[in-house]
């Protein structure tokens, strides 16, 4: 038998990250602007050790945006591969944090993100990678239904 630490120290690794779905109430998507890579996306990040998925994003947002939100049900999971600035691969969770007045409250975290704002899924084609838009696509779809959508590596291929 393999010991517990020599099997998990074998294993793939893969990191996971969480982010929140917030809205206006006209809909318009909430989305961020990293001082540190050319794409807007989601208030969230990668989950700390110890750290579970929606603890994650409830902690991202307080520290990325200074807001105290209910994080709801998760919209969206999608596996995305290895790409060129992240070597293995990522999978990410999407959670349903509700509609808020128009940025009433948002303080950025100044040494992450360099803006914020509130955008259509036509708008965000322009902002951000094919398999973002796809998430925020699914998202809407997701918190319309009810369901829960699963997004996989093709899509971000």
């Amino acid at each position: 038998m393999i010991p517990a630490d020599a099997f998990y120290a074998g294993l793939f690794k893969v990191a996971a990250a969480a982010a929140g779905f917030l809205t206006d109430s006209s809909g318009r998507v909430l989305l961020v602007k990293p001082g540190y890579r050319d794409h807007w996306g989601w208030p969230g990040g990668h989950v700390d050790e110890g750290e579970s998925p929606e603890a994650a994003c409830g902690r991202e947002l307080a520290e990325e945006l200074g807001l105290t939100r209910p994080v709801g049900r998760l919209l969206v999971v999608q596996w995305v591969p290895p790409l060129d600035d992240r070597p293995i691969p990522l999978v990410h969770f999407l959670f349903d944090c509700g509609t808020f007045e128009d940025g009433t409250g948002v303080v950025l975290q100044e040494d992450e993100l360099d803006d914020y704002g509130f955008f259509t899924a036509e708008q965000a084609v322009s902002l951000m990678p094919a398999y973002l838009v796809a998430r925020l696509t699914a998202a809407q779809r997701a918190r319309a239904t009810g369901e829960t959508v699963y997004l996989p590596a093709a899509v971000a291929e």
